[in-house]
Order: structure tokens, then sequence, then C-alpha cells
């Protein structure tokens, strides 16, 4: 009898798991912020380095950190303090949205992708990506401090955002807008995370919370032994990648038995039951203090770090389909159990010198998935049972290590002479990604010689175990200054300029091999019964000459390796003024020339695939009208572009194991450019009350779509890349937030008051397909018509027509409450466009995100003058609402490409700050 884990694994197991007017956004004096007084005019408030504030009473008083890049903005703590500031949403020249350190801590999402999605247009798709207004990720730029930052993601350049926990960033600024101080590759928006300041107090902050998830926690789920250092989300060695992997990987050739069986097996391969999986946990610690250095100089210093582990099981439908009437070819339920471990840690130093500030950040992020997946289903039956139903004819078996890391060094100077402002910063970042020891495991049902078991002989492809080592590196060096001058005119003109420099480098690797039997022959139906780890265990290697087949450079999977890089160089001018009593205008433009460069590392040396060098000028135009005291009108036009991502480019097979999808790059993609339209009314009616409502149009030349494909015999979905010609994308949203005292109700609501958050967003995309010649998506194939890979109307990927926000709270500044319903919706909107099948284009893949519900509870205590404790409670998804990923197909037929529960998830938590 089989034994695919520690105990008997059968199939049935498998369904166990249930489981502004005038405004000038020169630099003000330090000490000062400058803020319009709603008359044509600007004016400076007194201002003091801001505590670091991660709760307040109840949110009645926030200060809020915001950094921007770019003279007049760049890195500055901009802090409000005070009841009569005006909000910072309305004294910036741009469309920005904020989310200050009390937005987060309301929305109470442990990562800042979750607290993201309460912003007005914005929707978070897969693993921690941005969407703004429709846009991907590839539309929209994420930075840090200003600063850009490079991914740790195969598929990405962005960063997903899901791996900055809450506890590291103090706020986050969302321009939609672009202005020529930002970089050039701005469609959607600009999403700049500040780090939390160094504070004006010495204080020390400690918490911890522990989390249930009805779906996973104290369920079954499938785990491996890995290391003894797993928990921690380090490896402590158990994984290392012997020398030999690289050498052979690059030189395309196989290993031998002896080194087929010097690799680590039980420990990476035995798959093994848990029925009482553990709750999540976490802990963080954050700490500063400043001091006076003598004459006018003031220190800070600031330090945090933390950790969490999280588990989480999904049972999901994985199916594949290959004609017009939706027959699958592939038909499986896979389990899989996620250990996720989240390590973060803060440091950072600030000076004050007269009117001049410095400031050094340094953050450290180390983000771990240990995976296992068990699956069971059929292949090419054309949608009816398969030849031993009940019974599965496949069952395979995953278990995945996926350790991320970011670390990142800024250096930030702000020098103040009067009206002349001088800003500069420098960064390095460096992430990494490291995946070793990625088994895979197919067994077949046969009844051959009686024997009425799943064997696996290594034979054909319906029989195999494989193991792969994956690593990426990539380095970051970044630099800017800018100027800005203050005109003493009539009217308050300011003129700005600088000058920004980045250089990325990332060299990457995937490398795969097949264990096969001596000269390719199987092995015996008995040896096949083995489970995993005995098949593959020293004495068979040895005994039956297992070695190892090289198939890193076989096939379409035409590069294990690449490097690539994209250097850039960008100057900027940009004049903000008041033309007329109430109506001021930022133009600029910014010159970015850039080249990026993939190259392919063969065993026969560096093959160069991609050398994109272009250059733009890129223009940007903001007029706002003040024409009544709390309201103002936004017209805003601009250029801006989006480059092809790396992995997008390098043509190397990558396994998503999340959508059970391939990825392959084409080294054919060219840069596509935008072209932005906004109007936009704001109404600011009391302190932290607005109603705003925008229109915005986008004309995009050359997308980049991902294009799903089914090779004749295969029933895999093979996603690739290529431009379409045009798309456009069109829209409004609206937002209002109002605020109401509840002390007319009685003695019961006394110094409560009542909140209400509510944001709408609507968008249509279509792509403009003719008959014009495209890249294909298969690597060396011709150039192939539009029309015959993309859908003349159809939505761009990753776009809802429909994205809703909602904030119901309830808040008490005098007990220290708040309560807090939240609600987001998204409509459908297509991941992937449908697969091609023997020329035959196959319905796009959609998601439904569909409608949540969230609550968070908080509560303050007070322990004298100097100590506040803070308990929180959460409850994510209280409609239970499941992952779907499917294709509609004629009369009613619906393949689920990935489709699974999710359960809901309390949360306790408790911190205290003293």
């Amino acid at each position: 009898m089989l034994l695919l884990t520690s105990q008997l694994v059968a199939p049935a197991a498998l369904a166990q798991v249930t489981g502004s007017g005038g405004v000038s956004t020169t630099n003000p004096p330090a000490g000062q912020v400058t803020t319009p007084n709603g008359s044509g005019d600007s004016q400076t408030t007194p201002q003091t380095l801001s505590p670091d504030t991660t709760t307040n009473q109840a949110g009645i008083d926030q200060d809020v950190e915001i950094s921007a890049p770019g003279a007049g903005d760049v890195n500055e703590d901009i802090v409000v303090i005070g009841r009569n500031i005006p909000n910072i949403v309305r004294s910036t020249p741009q469309v920005v949205s904020v989310l200050s350190t009390e937005d987060i801590a309301r929305t109470g999402e442990g990562d800042i992708a979750g607290a993201l999605t309460r912003v007005t247009g914005l929707s978070v798709v897969g693993n921690g990506f941005v969407f703004v207004r429709g846009l991907g990720d590839r539309y929209s730029s994420a930075l840090l401090n200003g600063s850009p930052l490079p991914s740790p993601e195969p598929l990405r350049r962005v960063v997903p955002l899901d791996i900055f926990p809450t506890n590291l960033v103090a706020s986050a600024l969302v321009q939609k807008s672009y202005s020529a101080n930002y970089p050039g590759e701005f469609g959607g928006g600009a999403i700049n995370l500040t780090t939390r300041a160094v504070p004006e107090e010495s204080f020390i902050q400690v918490g911890g919370s522990v989390a249930f998830d009805t779906y996973t926690t104290s369920q079954l789920g499938y785990v491996y032994d890995g290391g003894s250092a797993d928990v921690f989300g380090y490896d402590d060695g158990t994984r290392t990648v012997p020398g030999f992997i690289k050498e052979a990987g690059i030189n395309n050739v196989g290993l031998s038995s002896a080194q087929a069986a010097s690799l680590r097996n039980a420990e990476t391969t035995l798959l093994q039951e848990n029925n009482d999986l553990p709750a999540n946990w976490g802990g963080d610690i954050s700490m500063g203090t400043s001091f006076d250095a003598g004459g006018d100089t003031r220190i800070g210093v600031i330090a945090g770090g933390g950790i969490s582990n999280s588990w989480r099981t999904r049972q999901a439908i994985q199916q594949v389909a290959n004609s017009a009437d939706g027959n699958l070819a592939s038909d499986f339920t896979a389990v899989t159990t996620d250990n996720r471990i989240l390590v973060n840690g803060l440091f950072g130093l600030g000076a004050e010198v007269g009117d001049h500030r410095f400031r050094l950040t340094n953050v450290y992020i180390h983000d771990t998935l240990k995976q296992g997946i068990l699956s069971a289903g059929d292949l090419d039956n054309l949608g009816i049972p398969g030849p031993f139903a009940p019974l599965p004819t496949y069952i395979e078996q995953y278990t995945n290590w996926f350790e991320r890391q970011l670390f990142t060094s800024q250096f930030v100077g702000e020098l103040d002479f009067d009206a002349l402002q001088v800003d500069f910063r420098g960064a390095y970042a460096n992430t990494k990604r490291k995946a070793p020891y990625e088994r895979a495991f197919r067994y077949e049902y046969t009844t051959a010689n009686g024997i009425n078991d799943y064997i696996n002989t290594l034979g054909g492809t319906t029989q195999t175990a494989s193991v792969a080592f994956s690593d990426l590196n990539e380095d970051l060096w970044s630099g800017a200054v800018d100027f800005s001058y203050e005109f003493n005119f009539d009217r308050p003109v300011t003129l700005s300029a600088g000058y920004a420099y980045s250089d990325a480098q990332r060299e990457a690797s995937r490398y795969v091999f097949r264990y096969v039997g001596p000269n390719n022959a199987t092995l015996n139906n008995t040896v096949g019964q083995l489970r995993p780890d005995y098949l593959l265990s020293q004495a068979t290697i040895g005994y039956y000459g297992i070695n190892l087949q090289n198939i890193s450079g076989s096939g379409a999977n035409a590069a294990p390796a690449y490097d690539a890089s994209l250097e850039t160089h960008a100057g900027y001018a940009q004049l903000e003024a008041e033309a007329f009593d109430g109506v001021r205008a930022t133009i600029g433009v910014r010159y970015e020339d850039a080249t990026e460069t993939v190259g392919l590392i063969r065993a026969d040396g560096r093959v160069p695939g991609t050398n994109l060098a272009n250059n733009y000028f890129l223009p940007a135009s903001t007029i706002t009208w003040n024409f009544a005291e709390d309201m103002q009108i936004r017209l805003h036009a601009s250029k801006t572009i989006a480059r092809p991502q790396f992995r997008e480019l390098a043509p190397q097979i990558y396994l998503d194991f999340d959508s059970n999808r391939q990825f392959f790059g084409n080294p054919n993609l060219t840069d596509s450019e935008l072209y932005n339209l906004e109007a936009r009314y704001e109404w600011f009616f009391g302190r932290n009350e607005r109603l705003t409502a925008a229109g915005f149009f986008k004309r995009i030349e050359n997308p980049i779509e991902t294009i799903a494909q089914i090779a004749p015999g295969s029933s895999t979905l093979l996603t690739g890349f290529s431009n379409a010609p045009e798309a456009r994308l069109w829209g409004g949203e609206i937002e209002a937030q109002k605020y109401f005292p509840l002390d007319t109700l009685g003695s019961l609501f006394t110094g409560t008051r009542l909140l209400l958050v509510a944001n709408y967003t609507y968008t249509q995309s279509n792509l403009q397909i003719g008959e014009q010649l495209v890249s294909s998506p298969i690597f060396g194939a011709p150039d192939v018509s539009a029309s015959q890979i993309f859908q003349d109307g159809a939505p761009l990927i990753g776009q809802s027509d429909h994205l809703v926000n909602g904030q119901i709270g309830l808040e008490n500044e005098e007990t220290k409450s708040q309560a807090t319903l939240l609600i987001n919706y998204a409509s459908d909107r297509v991941t992937s466009r449908g697969p091609v099948f023997d020329g035959l284009r196959l319905p796009d893949i959609v998601e439904r995100p569909g409608l949540r519900f969230d609550l968070v509870y908080r509560q303050g205590i007070s322990f004298g003058d100097d100590q506040q404790v803070e308990l929180k409670v959460e409850a994510r998804n209280l409609t239970r609402t499941r992952y779907q990923e499917f294709q509609n197909f004629p009369n009613d037929v619906r393949v689920d490409t990935n489709t699974y529960d999710l359960g809901r998830v309390i949360t306790f938590g408790i911190s205290t700050r003293f």
C-alpha cells in the first residue's frame, strides 16, 4: 500500500479539510509647515519634530507624517498638529490619499497592503500587489521614504507590499496624479511609505497577538519536517544547495547516482498529516529617544523589530479546459498548507542641526513561506470520471520553501537656506529569494499485476519525481538631489529642479532535475509503490542506479539562468505659481533616459536577450482653482511610461504554486506609454471631513498583457506576455468622510462620535485591437496578428468595474475606545487572457473577489501618566467569502481554475507603551 505521508493517505482525506488654492510646495523654514488659508495666500504654522504615535485617543488628534520625492516635498516630514490645520489632502498640489498612523491602526491590518485596500480606487491582487484605478502594479511604483525598492519576486519588479508590517510604517501616501518630481513609471500612481520617525520623547512599546482561522486552526493540514529553525523562518543548513547543482545547471548536464543520493531527502520530502494545526501568533517591540547634543543640534534614535508566524490551509479545485465547450483536460483537488513566518527590523538615526535635518534609516524584512501540497485528480478525461472512479487516477505531492528578504539603508538630508531648499538622498537596497529543494512527485493508480495501488516508476510523464533549486538576488543603488527656490514676487512663485539616478542589477536562476533510472529505464511496480522518501532513499538510488536528468534548459525552458539590469538617469524642472487669486498651477517636465537589459546564461555562455534603450520627455500639469473657502477644483494632464519587468523578458519557466500556473517571459516586449487626464472636485467642510469626486481617462500605447497557452497534448497552463496595440481606461470615483457627535443620545454616548467613510470607484477599460502584428507570447515564434491572441474590447488584466469601501466607526476619546466595521467589495476582474489551444481562444480567466466584512475593536487603558495599554480584537472575513477564479463557457459550463474556501480569522492583541 502506498504511503505518501507518515500515515495512510487516501484521496478521501482531501475532503476532510474544511476548513487648494494658494498652497506653496516649497520647503518651509525648519519647524514650520506651509498650508493654505483659503484666501489665495499661504501661511506658516508652528511645527515641532513629530512624536512617534502609534495610538492616540480614538483618532481625535492625529500626527501625520508624509515623505515624498522631489523638491518641495522630498523626504520632508510634514507634521500636522492641532485642530486648525487644513487637511493634508487639500494642501498638496496633486491628487493624493493619505493613510496616517491612526488610519492604519483603525483598519487593524497587519500589513500595509491590506490597509491600502481601504483607499479610494485601490485594490490588492495576488500576494500584496496593489492596483490603482484598475491598473496593475506594473503601472505603479512603490517607494520607501522617497527611494525606490527592488522586488524579491521573480515575476515582479515592484515590491509586494504585504511584506511591510504596519508596525514599521508611520504613514502611506498614494499620489494618483503625476508630477515631474516622481519617477516616470507612473501610470496608476505612486505609493510612498514613510517609516516611523525619531520621536521627540523617549518611549518603549511592546505588543503581541494570537489569531485563530476557522478553516485552518486545529484542522487538518499537510506539513513536512524541514530544519530545526523553520519556526523562525530561517534554514539551519538542511537546505544548503551543493555546489555541483549550479555547475550542472549552467552546463546543462545531469547528476550521477552518488550526487543524487547526497541530496537531503526525508527532511524535504516526507509530507505528513497534522490534524491540529497551531494558531497564528506574533510579537513586536519598538523604542526610541532623542536628546540635545549641544548648541542647536538634537539627535534621535529609533529601533524596532517583530516576528509573526501564521498558518493557512485551503482546498482548491484546479481545472484546465481545452475545448470550446469546457471539456476538462485536467481536474484536480489540491490541499495546500502554508506556514508563513515574517521577521522585520528597523533602526533609524535622526539629527536636527539648526535649520537642517538629516536622517539615516535601515529596514530589514525576512519573509518565509513553508508549503506542503497534496492533490488528486484526473487528466485528459474530457470531463468524464477517470477509469478508477471514485478513486482519482493521479496523486501529486509538492514540498516548497520560499525565502524572501529585503534590506535597505537610506540617508536623507534636508538643507534650509531660507528661500533656497536643497534636499538630497541616497539609498542601497538588496532583495533575495531562495527556493531550494522544490520537490514534486506524481503517482498513478494501476491495477496491473493485481497491485491496485498508486505507483511511481519514474517513467514517462505520468509517474515522475523532480527537484528544483531557484535563486534570485537584486541590488539597487539610487540617489537624487533636488533644489527649490521661492521668489518674492507679488504672488508666490517656486522653481524646482532635480536629478535622480538608479541602477538595478538582478541575477536569477532556476535549475530543474528529474529522477530517472539508468538509461531512462523505469523502476518495477513493486519499488514504485514506495512512499517518496523511501523511493529516493540512498539505498534505493544506489541499488537501482537512479540519477538526475537536467531539464533546466530543455524544450521551452530556454534559459536556466539570466541576469538583468535597469539603469536610469532623470532630470526635471517644475514651476509652481499662483497665476490669479485662488488659481494655482504646477507645471513641469521630466526627462528620463533608461537602458534595460536581460541576458540569458546558458552552457555556451551569456546570450544577449533584450536591450531596451529609450528616453522620454514626460510633461505634467495640475491647475487648482480654490473658488470657495472650503472648495476647490483640480485639472490634471500628463504623460507617463511603464517598462517591462525583468521576469517578463526572461524566457524561463517559473511555476506559481498559488495559481498552479507556469509563466514564461517574452524578450520582445516594449515600453508602454500612458496619456493621463483627470478632473476633480473637493469639498472640505470640516476637520478630517470631506467630499471628493473625480473623473479620469487614460490612453495606453502597447500595454503588456498576460496570455495563457495550452500546448497540444498538454494539460498545463503556460502563461506568457505580449504587448497589445492600445488600451483605454476611464472612470470616476467619489469619497465622503463625516463625523457625527452622539452626545445628544444620552449619557451613555457622552464623548462618542460616529465616523462614516465611504468611497466608490467605477472603472471601464478596453483593448483596441485590429490586425496589427504583435510579438508572440511563445518564445521563438514569429509575430502574430493581435486579433489572434487579444479580443477587441476586452478589459485590462486586473481591472474591476466596481470598487466599494466603507467604514462605520464609533470612537470615544474619554473612554479611549474605538470600534470599526470595515466593508470591502470588488467586482469580477480578468486575471489572465483566455488560453489559446490549437488555434482556439478560450474564455478569459476571471477572479471574483466579492464582498467582505471585517470588524476591529480597540480599547485603551491608562496606568498613571506614563503607561498606556491597548487591547485589540479583530474579526476578518465575517462573510467567509471564498476565493474564486474561473472561466465561463457556453451552456452555463463553469471551469474552476483555482477556487477554494476561506475561513474567518479572529485575532486578539495587546500592546503597552511607556
